[in-house]
């Protein structure tokens, strides 16, 4: 563009009869240096600078993608005529050890008979499961690649998460390596269900994440991990704007029993609860207005060797049904209890084998129970 109008500048010195060599040589040197001019000043102020966001989304992405790996699960299926049927699905990890181990969700391994990781420079590795834990969805398996290939992923902390702060995931949705979204944390939620499980304490984004992000990391804008993406809630089968990541400190709580174990081991009371409302203490004139109601007892359990009881009927109040007629835990080692939050968040606190004390009531009656609890079937 410069070029044509430095040239219709001399067309037009050259047209108003200045003929005279000086002064055209004159104009042309005049012409050249408003040409450097320009460029220095075009050098100097790109159409398109990067905002400071951009820098920093495309420095946390150049820094961590060679963290994360694609897994391939190969299983085998059935058909009618019980014919065995290769089947092959696909996820996410990152590489948290310079001894392969990679951190990824259950989930994704499941059933697997044979899982291959495909590193970020396209070499393929088979690789072994370590442990899994489906309470969590999480998993962690391993390969023998040498450390110069490994890139470990830096971890963060997930404690003080809030709605409103920047996260990225990156992934293989759809098989496409290494995939880049962005968005924020929506919410902290306490409790999630979903089709395989329920799960605490899990972080909402509004990040995009489809089919093969699953066990990708969820990374903060100082470029650490702070989660593990694990679900998505979708009519359509594709990402609407709302996904599910296990806290990275969930994870760092039970790594070592996984690699060390193979599996987690969880307190376990035998008992199935339900919380206990004003509304349902007013109809059925119970002695307490909050607690935890046992509803159902598991036979051998500790509870049921304990002597605490479940419930014996249903009612109707509103349009919830409660089985009623058990027990109303109401503290749990002397700590009051409102909700079944608060109940199973002590419990979460406890390892099989400690022993703990409910204090309860049985109709009108106040009682104290001392239980051992067990280790939670697998």
């Amino acid at each position: 563009m410069w070029l044509v109008l430095t040239q219709g500048i001399l067309t037009e010195i050259q047209a108003s009869g200045m003929n005279d060599k000086y002064l055209l040589l004159k104009s042309r040197f005049l012409v050249s240096i408003v040409e450097i001019v320009l460029l220095l000043f075009c050098a100097a102020h790109p159409a398109q600078a990067l905002t400071q966001d951009e820098k920093n989304t495309i420095q946390i992405y150049e820094s961590i993608n060679a963290s994360v790996v694609n897994i391939t699960n190969i299983a085998v299926t059935y058909d009618f005529f019980m014919n065995p049927i290769p089947s092959q699905a696909s996820g996410s990890g990152s590489i948290i050890s310079q001894q392969g181990h990679i951190l990824t969700n259950s989930h994704v391994v499941k059933d697997a008979k044979r899982l291959m990781v495909t590193l970020s420079d396209g070499s393929k590795w088979a690789a072994k499961l370590v442990g899994a834990d489906p309470v969590s969805d999480l998993a962690v398996i391993q390969i023998k690649a040498p450390s110069k290939k490994l890139t470990v992923i830096p971890m963060g902390h997930s404690d003080h998460l809030r709605p409103g702060q920047k996260v990225l995931a990156i992934g293989n949705p759809f098989g496409l390596e290494r995939t880049l979204t962005t968005g924020i944390i929506s919410a902290i939620r306490k409790h999630i269900k979903t089709d395989a499980s329920e799960m605490e304490e899990v972080i909402q984004i509004d990040a995009a994440i489809n089919p093969g992000n699953s066990g990708g990391p969820l990374i903060d804008s100082d470029g650490k991990m702070i989660g593990i993406n694990t679900a998505i809630f979708t009519p359509s089968g594709g990402s609407v704007g709302i996904g599910f990541a296990v806290p990275i400190n969930t994870a760092l709580n039970i790594l070592n029993e996984l690699i060390e174990k193979g599996y987690v081991a969880y307190p376990w009371l035998g008992i199935e609860t339900q919380m206990l409302v004003p509304d349902l203490a007013k109809a059925l004139s119970l002695p307490v207005q909050h607690g935890v109601m046992v509803a159902r007892i598991s036979r051998g359990g500790p509870a049921h060797r304990a002597g605490i009881r479940g419930g014996s009927r249903r009612v109707e109040v509103g349009n919830a049904i409660f089985i009623v007629g058990g027990d109303i835990i109401v503290a749990l080692n002397g700590k009051p209890l409102k909700t079944g939050v608060e109940f199973h968040e002590v419990l979460k606190s406890k390892k099989p084998g400690d022993p703990i004390v409910l204090t309860l009531w049985r109709g009108k009656t106040k009682k104290t129970v001392s239980v051992r609890l067990g280790e939670r079937p697998r």
